[in-house]
């Protein structure tokens, strides 16, 4: 992928993953997460594009991640997850987390995220299906296939909307970008 095109022009399949994790240990997940996993999924066809602190939940981690197909996506996860880096370091990764299934397939319906208009944070706001409002700059909806990766469970009580903006509404939550995030 070249700089001068945006994530959805790649990806067809989009996961919002937003991890709880214990009091106080979101810096060693990501520090962690970018030494050790970004590299690799990208190696196995994963794009990782978004990582994310929330500004509202210090023991939150939210990131996002892309795939052409489902199908590209079931082997860059079978890939990833039954390799050797995942296998070496996902007890580290795990102890820092209470819950990793507040997960959202999902595929775009609005193009353009990877140059979004420049903001104190990046907003993003779940809703039940609803067209997104005019300063969204990336628009989803829940991707209604099958879960292809079942050891990584999805959120199934949808269907969702998905945007990104910069201006909050009352069902968003604010982001951070960490310094790998591609996303700022």
């Amino acid at each position: 992928m070249t700089t001068s095109e945006t994530f959805t022009d790649f990806e067809t399949v989009v996961e919002l993953r937003r991890y709880t994790l214990h009091p106080g240990r979101r810096d060693e997940l990501i520090e962690l997460f970018e030494r050790e996993f970004v590299e690799p999924q990208e190696a196995a066809g994963a794009h990782l594009f978004g990582l994310f602190r929330s500004r509202a939940s210090p023991d939150e981690f939210v990131w996002l991640r892309g795939f052409r197909s489902m199908s590209e996506r079931k082997a860059a996860l079978e890939q990833f997850y039954f390799g050797p880096v995942w296998k070496e370091h996902r007890s580290a990764a795990n102890e820092t987390m209470i819950d990793s299934d507040n997960v959202l397939l999902l595929r775009p319906v609005r193009r353009g995220l990877a140059s979004p208009p420049q903001g104190a944070g990046l907003h993003v706001t779940v809703s039940s299906p609803a067209p997104p409002p005019e300063s969204a700059f990336a628009a989803f909806e829940t991707e209604p296939a099958p879960n292809t990766f079942p050891q990584l469970p999805v959120r199934t009580d949808g269907p969702f909307s998905v945007w990104f903006s910069r201006v909050a509404t009352d069902s968003s939550f604010e982001l951070v970008p960490t310094a790998r995030s591609l996303i700022r």
